[in-house]
């Protein structure tokens, strides 16, 4: 069980989840911790913080976990199944000798190997019968180098995985390079601007988003709107069925929702409604993304006292990525929305406390834990207590995510 974690995407070509890498911050340099802790250790822990297992953080998808050389040497712990982990190794901190000695032992143990900060050079050639994966370091790597030696790879059924994607256009040059998988918040990021106007079927969907983010709610015209899409009927209760929100009653109507869970909690799931019909065929981790800032960012703000009529931290976080959702200018799509100025101002790039809230979950994202321990002295919140929070967002996120997706997976493929 891990209490102080992260993860990052791995997307295959056609843009769906392959795998997570999880990023330890209690490991040295993101690696899987090499210490164990103690007994009292372990118990605090347990009682006070919220904390995941690999199938929590992984979401049924297998899992890249970095090791420190004295730990492949040592063994892998019990716990860590070779159908769900994929070893990933630093070339950088091995000789040529050692390194080809310790991916046999992986390869005989029966886990899947991924070597990282590779450049495809020849000299490794030696390593290829033990090696089920090869990530390059687009940052680091010299192009021309890479796309002369691809193909020699592909040729020997070793999976190739870009890392620091961060543009759709980088995305198009290694995919057509002939990489498998990629690595980086490319597909958090509008594929090209439109300055087109919304299809009416999509400002349905932002209206539905201004009755979530008002203070005033008007039943009548929401439920209406509802009632008249069949698809928005059957995904709003589907929402509001899911176990990780209501595990006793069975919801058969808006009206009916309404009284069982509040105002508020509506208001949030209309948002989520609106926000899932408004995907299209975008990638699923587009919108298991901003649910994981929907409630990190409303559970921050939760312990920051901040007001949740209208839920503000949870719409800035929901919100977040709806310029990738819509392939349009932020700043454009936020004048369509009836938000409030603090709302706006974060989605915006401005300063304010909910833009530190947006700011503290993309670090979370990234693993980059010298931000996150910045931002918690900034918000006054206990470092501890942020990791908790945002291992309970990815749960709760993992299960509405059920609800969305037709496609989510229940098995590990």
């Amino acid at each position: 069980m891990f209490a102080f974690i992260a993860r990052q995407p791995v997307l295959d070509r056609e843009k769906e989840v392959f795998a997570y890498e999880l990023l330890f911050r209690d490991g040295k340099n993101n690696c899987y911790p090499d210490d164990e802790r103690d007994a009292t250790t372990n118990k605090l822990i347990a009682k006070n913080y919220l904390h995941l297992g690999l199938d929590d953080i992984s979401c049924n998808k297998k899992s890249f976990i970095n090791f420190q050389p004295e730990r492949v040497l040592q063994g892998f712990p019990v716990s860590l199944d070779p159908e769900n982990v994929i070893v990933e190794l630093y070339d950088g901190v091995f000789n040529h000798d050692s390194l080809l000695t310790i991916c046999k032992h992986v390869n005989k143990m029966g886990f899947k190997l991924a070597i990282e900060g590779h450049r495809l050079d020849p000299k490794w050639n030696d390593f290829l019968p033990y090696i089920d994966m090869i990530k390059v370091n687009t940052t680091r790597s010299d192009y021309d180098t890479v796309a002369k030696n691809v193909q020699r790879y592909k040729d020997t059924n070793v999976k190739l995985i870009a890392e620091k994607i961060e543009t759709q256009q980088d995305f198009g040059i290694y995919r057509d390079m002939g990489f498998d998988y990629f690595q980086g918040y490319f597909f958090a990021r509008p594929e090209s601007v439109s300055h087109q106007n919304l299809p009416t079927s999509k400002l349905t969907l932002v209206e539905l988003m201004g009755a979530s983010s008002s203070v005033s709610f008007d039943i009548d015209s929401i439920n209406s709107v509802i009632e008249h899409d069949v698809g928005l009927s059957y995904m709003l209760l589907r929402f509001i069925n899911n176990p990780m929100i209501n595990k006793r009653y069975q919801i058969s109507s808006l009206r009916h929702a309404l009284n069982y869970m509040g105002e508020v909690e509506i208001k949030k799931f209309i948002a989520l409604l609106a926000l899932a019909n408004l995907s299209d065929d975008k990638p699923s981790e587009l919108i298991h993304l901003s649910l994981v800032r929907a409630k990190f960012c409303d559970l921050v703000g939760i312990e920051k006292n901040l007001g949740t009529n209208p839920p503000l931290g949870f719409l800035v976080g929901l919100f977040s990525l709806l310029d990738a959702l819509l392939d349009q200018d932020m700043h454009s799509l936020i004048d369509k929305l009836p938000l409030v100025e603090e709302v706006k101002v974060a989605l915006c790039g401005g300063q304010n406390d909910l833009s530190m809230y947006l700011l503290l979950v993309k670090a979370f994202e990234s693993g980059n834990w010298l931000k996150v321990i910045r931002l918690s002295k900034i918000l006054e919140i206990d470092q501890k207590r942020l990791h908790s929070l945002f291992n309970e967002a990815i749960i709760w996120g993992n299960g509405v995510r059920k609800s969305i997706s037709p496609h989510f997976p229940e098995s590990k493929t």
